[in-house]
């Protein structure tokens, strides 16, 4: 079973598998946006779409929470959303 969590004191989404620690997506908060700076997936678990999944939820809550724009410094962030230009309308303007 996979569960996805927003912990927002650790400044971080997790994804378990299983209660398993899978993929963490870091961020900051700078009450002018949320900055995506580091996404890592354990090796074992590489390959299989989680961190996509975790980017997805992520950047679904954090419109839900009107905490945009975003700005994916995480190179990994970055081509999620060169990959779903639908939602480019979440990323802060350059």
């Amino acid at each position: 079973m996979t569960e996805i969590t927003h912990e927002p004191d650790a400044h971080r989404y997790v994804l378990r598998q299983g209660g398993e620690l899978v993929s963490v997506l870091e961020y900051r908060d700078h009450n002018v946006g949320t900055v995506m700076h580091h996404t890592v997936t354990v090796p074992k678990f590489r390959g299989q779409g989680h961190a996509a999944q975790l980017v997805a939820f992520a950047v679904d809550d954090v419109e839900k929470r009107d905490a945009g724009p975003i700005y994916p410094t995480c190179w990994y962030v970055a081509d999620w959303f060169a990959a779903h230009p639908e939602r480019s309308a979440l990323l802060a303007s350059r």
